[in-house]
């Protein structure tokens, strides 16, 4: 450790860090525009000059370590002076647009300006001027206004693993740009925009939406995929205007991927804002009270082992419970909410997350993947990955489609189940790699999971985690990695059929659809369906009712993510039109089927989340390790050879509410060619 003394305070920092960083220890602030803590030190910007005693001229404290005994000053007029000059040449060619920029008012170029900047300008000469460029559907970019900080150059490159940003010409002349004129091929590019520090790269769907000053800002989770991203939901007269990420170093650090980014318009598009009943083969708007009288009509009297029950993918854990206890009431046990027909062994709360952590991610020295694209199916993690890889010492073996472009370097080991059963005999050449290993991890794609085999897969890759030192008292290296954020609840809730039974088989008279766009041929002819959500799909148009719900941003809700880690999102607008918050239908529901539920208030309900499994009556998520290393059913030898398949469908169109979304329909269209390339390759 090295003692400093900053302005007087002295400090003890580890060796090594900046001063930069010995001075925040120090409680002081200093100016930046090129440094990011996530990020790799530049120290081209020349903000955070400070003076050290004896140093003959000021220095940039974000590239220089501290030595025991340095004294530095922050304050001093050398200081004073060489950031008003460094601020004067920032602003040379800065243009005077901030009355039009949408970085106005939450820009670090105004307000370092004002802090450490000069009140005039002594510069005459003409502004230089950059033409814009192309960077997708996602970022505008204005470059005229881009002061060559390249945090965005090696976030491209360090984070989101995409080299294609980068600097050009030199001097006067140097500007920031991709190389060729292209999209950058990214699910994390709305990154760019948080971490610039000007108005060079904003976000296009929110160009001269809004001022920041106006909206309302409301802490949520993002429930688009299963990493379970910390959010910060912006609103405006009862309308979402824009999604950005919060800070939590243990799920998603400070990034956020794309698609829970930008597919916010979906929210406002092909809702479903009243209750529908079905006269005649057609659907036509009602009332609450017969659309609920005519579900009563046709439960009431029908043995509960003709009622069944599914729930979808991003459905919270409040209304998970609630329907299973009205299903229990009418004495139902078809429960499913595997709408994928992942062959998921629920016995066990290890069987079915990511025991690891996403942090502990940093922890592990081997990694498998069998079956997955964590680029596509949760690209913050898949970012985590990325930077342990770039810290060394951390072998990565691939098992699926060959050529699928990861954004990190790993060993492709084959394609298939053949290569699989070979890993769990023991005689594949990566097996050595995980012997040698101290902390090895193992990730399984739930699509792995989805085959006729999948039980077996889940045998064999615990299996493989078992006989290569993933599962000790301290460690849990075995995980399952989840496609979205309603998938763990539900599982975590036992929303399952009893062993050998079916939510839906040939004797289901009245089926309840929870949020799930199932497959309709799948439903028996003449069943009555009860359709309850908030985009309607193919699903909702087989219904014979339709039940209005309220999508993540319109409740308040419990979310399990991949990791089992239970989070709180947060209503941020109401419902659209006659709407109703989920847990709130069903126990509507239940008192005209005249089965009450014994609950009220949101309170109540999590009362009754914390009986049914007590993780619900935690926040957070703990790290364990394995105490029993029994594996979930399955015969591991029965692995067919085929090939595991990459994702179905488009990253950008994946859910429901992106499936409504223009943005996203636009990225689907610059990107998926480009999706499938890397597929191909």
């Amino acid at each position: 450790m090295a003692k400093v003394t900053v302005d007087g305070i002295e400090v003890e920092v580890p060796n090594g860090v900046s001063v930069l960083q010995a001075c925040e220890a120090a409680g002081k602030e200093i100016p930046r525009f090129c440094y990011h803590e996530r990020l790799s030190v530049a120290g081209n910007c020349r903000m955070c000059l400070v003076e050290v005693e004896k140093a003959p001229k000021p220095i940039a404290s974000c590239a220089y370590p501290v030595a025991d005994g340095m004294k530095v000053f922050t304050d001093s007029e050398m200081v004073r002076k060489g950031r008003r000059g460094v601020m004067e040449f920032l602003l040379i060619n800065h243009p005077l647009d901030c009355p039009i920029c949408d970085q106005g008012g939450e820009c670090d170029l105004q307000d370092q300006a004002v802090a450490y900047g000069l009140d005039k300008s002594r510069y005459l000469e003409e502004k230089r001027a950059v033409k814009d460029k192309y960077m997708g559907p996602l970022v505008k970019t204005i470059m005229t206004r881009c002061i060559q900080c390249t945090r965005c150059v090696r976030f491209a490159t360090e984070v989101a693993g995409v080299p294609e940003l980068g600097a050009t010409n030199r001097g006067e002349n140097m500007e920031i740009g991709t190389y060729v004129e292209k999209a950058l091929t990214t699910e994390l590019s709305g990154n760019l925009i948080d971490i610039c520090p000007v108005g060079a790269l904003t976000s296009r769907p929110y160009a001269f939406v809004s001022r920041p000053w106006e909206l309302r800002k409301t802490d949520s989770i993002d429930v688009l995929d299963a990493t379970g991203t910390n959010i910060r939901i912006d609103t405006r007269a009862g309308e979402v205007l824009r999604i950005l990420p919060r800070t939590n170093d243990d799920v998603n650090e400070e990034w956020m991927a794309d698609r829970g980014r930008f597919s916010f318009d979906g929210l406002k598009r092909r809702r479903l804002d009243r209750p529908w009943i079905k006269v005649d083969g057609k659907l036509r708007p009602t009332s609450w009270s017969e659309a609920l009288g005519a579900v009563a009509a046709r439960l009431k009297g029908l043995p509960g082992e003709r009622i069944g029950a599914v729930v979808g993918d991003l459905v919270d854990a409040e209304a998970i419970v609630a329907l299973k206890d009205l299903m229990g009431a009418l004495g139902s046990r078809n429960l499913e909410c595997r709408v994928d027909g992942a062959a998921i062994d629920a016995s066990r709360r290890d069987f079915y997350t990511f025991n690891t952590g996403i942090a502990g991610i940093e922890e592990a020295d081997a990694l498998l993947i069998v079956g997955a694209n964590p680029r596509l199916e949760a690209p913050v993690l898949n970012a985590r990955i990325r930077k342990r890889v770039i810290a060394g010492g951390f072998p990565v073996g691939f098992l699926g489609p060959r050529g699928l472009a990861l954004t990190y370097g790993h060993d492709w080991l084959g394609e298939g189940g053949a290569t699989l059963r070979a890993l769990v005999g023991g005689e594949h050449r990566f097996n050595e790699v995980l012997r040698a290993a101290k902390r090895p991890m193992l990730i399984l794609g739930r699509g792995a999971l989805r085959r006729p085999d999948g039980a077996a897969i889940l045998a064999a890759a615990w299996k493989v985690a078992a006989e290569h030192n993933m599962l000790q008292p301290d460690w849990h290296g075995f995980n399952l990695l989840h496609q979205f954020g309603g998938q763990v609840a539900p599982l975590d809730l036992g929303f399952l059929p009893p062993e050998g039974g079916a939510a839906i088989s040939p004797s289901i008279e009245a089926l309840w659809l929870l949020g799930a766009e199932i497959d309709t041929a799948a439903i028996p002819a003449g069943a009555f369906v009860i359709y309850q959500g908030h985009h309607g799909e193919a699903a909702a148009a087989r219904a014979d009712v339709i039940l209005p719900g309220a999508a993540y941003t319109e409740k308040d809700a419990t979310w399990v993510n991949t990791e089992g880690r239970v989070q709180h999102g947060r209503l941020a607008v109401y419902p659209p039109g006659e709407a109703r918050e989920d847990w709130k239908i069903i126990r509507a529901a239940s008192e005209v089927l005249g089965h009450r539920l014994p609950y009220d208030t949101l309170e109540a309900v999590r009362a009754r989340l914390a009986e049914a499994n007590p993780v619900f009556a935690g926040r957070g998520f703990a790290p364990h390790g394995c105490t029993e290393r029994t594996g979930p059913a399955g015969d591991a030898a029965a692995v067919a050879d085929a090939g595991f398949a990459p994702v179905p469908g488009s990253y950008w169109q994946a859910e429901a509410i992106s499936r409504a979304s223009e943005t996203m329909a636009e990225c689907a269209r610059v990107y998926g060619a480009a999706q499938i390339r890397l597929a191909a390759e």
